[in-house]
C-alpha cells in the first residue's frame, strides 16, 4: 500500500505513554518555576481593549458588540505599547466536568496567571461562539485597521484543558474556519484533564494532570507560545440509518438533512434508503463498535449519575474495569446472550485503500467483539495495541508505518476479555485486520437490535434493523487540524 503524499510529521508518540508518570513527578519540583510569570504575561496575553472586546462579543453572541467595546478604550498610546508585548495570545478552554473536576481550581488559577477574559468555561461558552464571534470581533477591528486585532488574530493560540473528547469538540468548532475561509486556524495544545488522554500524550502534553499542577500551568502556558505545530489527520464519520433516531446523542454528532449525504452516497456507490436519518461527526483518535463502547457507554451514565464516584483518572479506570466484567466480556463463551457474541454477525466492513476508488470488502474474524479504527498511536490510556511493527511483517501485510498525519486508518480487533487485557498490558499485538483512506460498515440488526459505537470516548447506542442496513462511512476530512508539539 502506497502511503498518502507527505505533510509535515507529527512527533513520535510511542514513548508518550511510559512518560507520562514521570511528567506528573516532574510537575511537582521546579519545573513549572523556570517560568517567570511576569515574562508569561508578556508572551501571552492580550492587550487589556482586546480581551474586553473578545470577552464582551462572546458573552453577548455578537461581534459588533465586542467592536463598540473596543472603541471605549482609554489613552492613546496604550494599545501600541500592549502590542510589542502580546509576543503569541493563548486563549483556553476549560472542561470543569472533565477527569477528576480539576476543571474549577484550574479556571481560578489561570485566571491569575493570565486573565479571566482569556478563560473560557466550556460549561457557559461554546467553541464555537468563541470562534463566530471572538474571532470574528478580531477579525471586524483589522478590517477597519487595528493593527494589534490583526496580529492577535494571526498569532492567536488555543488550549483545551479537558480530555479527548473535549478537544476533539474544539478541533471540530476550529474545523469550520477552513469552510469559511477564515485562515489563518489557530493550533491546538493541551492541559490533559481526562481519563485516556490519548490526544494529549501523542503530542507531548503528558498522559495525567500533574501532581504540582499549579506550577506546571505556567509551563503548560509557555509551550502553548513558544512550541512549533504539526498537523494531525480528521476523519469524518457519516451514520445513515433507514428509519429512527439515536436517542442521547453526544455532541461528538449531529443530525443532518439526508440531502447532506447525498453526494457522499454517490460518490461511494451507497444507496440512502427512502426514510433515511443521518448524523456526522469528526474523530480525531478513533471510533470502535462492540463491547467496549458497551462499556464506555455504560461508564458515562454512571458518571453523570452518580457524579461523586469519578473524582479522578485512578477511580474512572477501576470503574471502566468493573464495567468490564459485569458486561460479560470475560466470560462470553459460557453465554449465551446474544449482546456478546463477535461482531461478524451483524456488521459487513469495507475498505477503500490509497489512490483506489472501488470498495473491497474485509473478511471479518470470528472472533472479534470489539472493532476500533485507530488514528493516533495511543489507545486506551497511552496503549499501543497496533504495535510497532517490523518491515518485514508490514510488508507481508500490505500495510506501511503508522502516523497520526499519514491520510490512513489502522483497524484492528479485540476479541474476548481476556485478550483485550494481554493487548491494553502491551503483552501481546491486537489483531491486525487492515489500513485504510476510507471505511464503510454495513450493519444489521437480527437477534440484535442495537449496537454499541463511540468516537474519542463519546459512545451512544446505535438502533439496528433487521431487513435494512445501517450504515457508517469515514473518509479523510480535506483539511488537517493543527497541533502544538507539546514535545519540544
Amino acid at each position: 500500500m502506497e502511503r498518502a503524499e507527505e505533510t509535515p510529521r507529527a512527533p513520535s508518540t510511542a514513548p508518550s505513554a511510559r512518560v507520562s508518570i514521570w511528567e506528573s513527578v516532574r510537575a511537582c519540583g521546579v519545573w513549572g518555576k523556570e517560568v517567570d510569570k511576569a515574562e508569561l504575561r508578556r508572551q501571552v496575553v492580550m492587550p487589556l481593549y482586546a480581551r474586553r472586546a473578545v470577552a464582551a462579543a462572546v458573552k453577548a453572541k455578537d461581534e459588533a458588540v465586542g467592536v463598540a467595546a473596543a472603541a471605549e478604550r482609554g489613552e492613546e498610546g496604550e494599545v501600541e505599547v500592549e502590542v510589542e508585548a502580546a509576543v503569541t495570545p493563548v486563549v483556553v478552554f476549560v472542561n470543569s466536568r472533565s477527569g477528576g473536576r480539576h476543571g474549577p481550581e484550574l479556571k481560578v488559577r489561570l485566571h491569575e496567571l493570565i486573565s479571566e477574559e482569556q478563560v473560557f468555561d466550556l460549561s457557559v461558552v461554546k467553541p464555537s461562539d468563541f470562534i463566530n464571534y471572538g474571532l470574528g470581533c478580531l477579525e471586524k477591528l483589522a478590517e477597519q485597521g487595528d493593527n494589534c486585532a490583526e496580529t492577535i488574530r494571526k498569532k492567536l493560540r488555543i488550549m483545551v484543558a479537558g480530555g479527548d473528547g473535549t478537544v476533539g469538540w474544539v478541533l471540530g468548532c476550529l474545523t469550520d474556519l477552513y469552510r469559511l475561509k477564515r485562515e489563518p486556524v489557530p493550533p491546538t495544545g493541551i492541559i490533559p484533564l481526562g481519563t485516556g488522554n490519548d490526544l494529549a500524550r501523542s503530542f507531548g502534553w503528558g498522559g495525567s494532570f500533574p501532581f504540582g499542577w499549579r506550577s506546571a500551568v505556567k509551563r503548560y502556558l509557555s509551550k502553548a507560545a513558544t512550541a512549533p505545530t504539526c498537523s494531525l489527520d480528521s476523519w469524518q464519520a457519516v451514520v445513515m440509518m433507514p428509519d429512527g433516531e439515536i436517542k442521547e446523542l453526544p455532541y461528538a454528532l449531529k443530525k443532518t438533512e439526508p440531502a447532506d449525504c447525498l453526494e457522499l452516497c454517490q460518490e461511494n456507490g451507497t444507496e440512502l434508503p427512502e426514510k433515511a436519518s443521518c448524523y456526522k461527526g469528526v474523530f480525531y483518535n478513533y471510533l470502535s463498535i462492540g463491547m467496549d463502547a458497551q462499556v464506555a457507554y455504560g461508564f458515562h451514565h454512571l458518571r453523570d449519575e452518580k457524579p461523586y464516584l469519578a473524582q479522578g483518572p485512578v477511580a474512572n479506570k477501576l470503574i471502566y474495569a468493573g464495567y468490564s466484567c459485569t458486561q460479560g466480556w470475560f466470560c462470553t463463551p459460557c453465554t449465551a446472550s446474544p449482546q456478546l457474541r463477535g461482531l461478524k454477525n451483524i456488521l459487513r466492513l469495507y475498505i477503500k485503500k490509497v489512490n483506489c476508488s472501488e470498495w473491497e470488502q474485509v473478511t471479518m474474524p470470528s472472533s472479534v467483539r470489539s472493532l476500533v479504527v485507530l488514528n493516533l498511536y495511543n489507545y486506551g490510556s497511552g496503549r499501543h495495541p497496533w504495535g510497532d511493527l517490523k518491515p518485514d511483517y508490514l510488508e507481508k501485510k500490505g500495510f506501511v508505518e503508522a502516523h497520526s498525519d499519514d491520510g490512513l486508518l489502522e483497524i484492528f480487533g479485540l476479541k474476548e476479555g481476556w485478550h483485550a487485557s494481554f493487548v491494553m498490558a502491551e503483552l501481546i499485538k491486537a489483531k491486525h485486520i487492515a489500513q485504510a483512506a476510507a471505511i464503510k460498515f454495513e450493519m444489521r440488526g437480527g437477534q440484535w437490535n442495537r449496537a454499541y459505537v463511540q468516537m474519542d470516548g463519546e459512545p451512544w447506542k446505535q438502533p439496528l434493523l433487521q431487513e435494512q442496513s445501517t450504515i457508517i462511512e469515514i473518509n479523510k476530512v480535506p483539511y488537517p487540524s493543527l497541533m502544538i508539539n507539546g514535545e519540544q
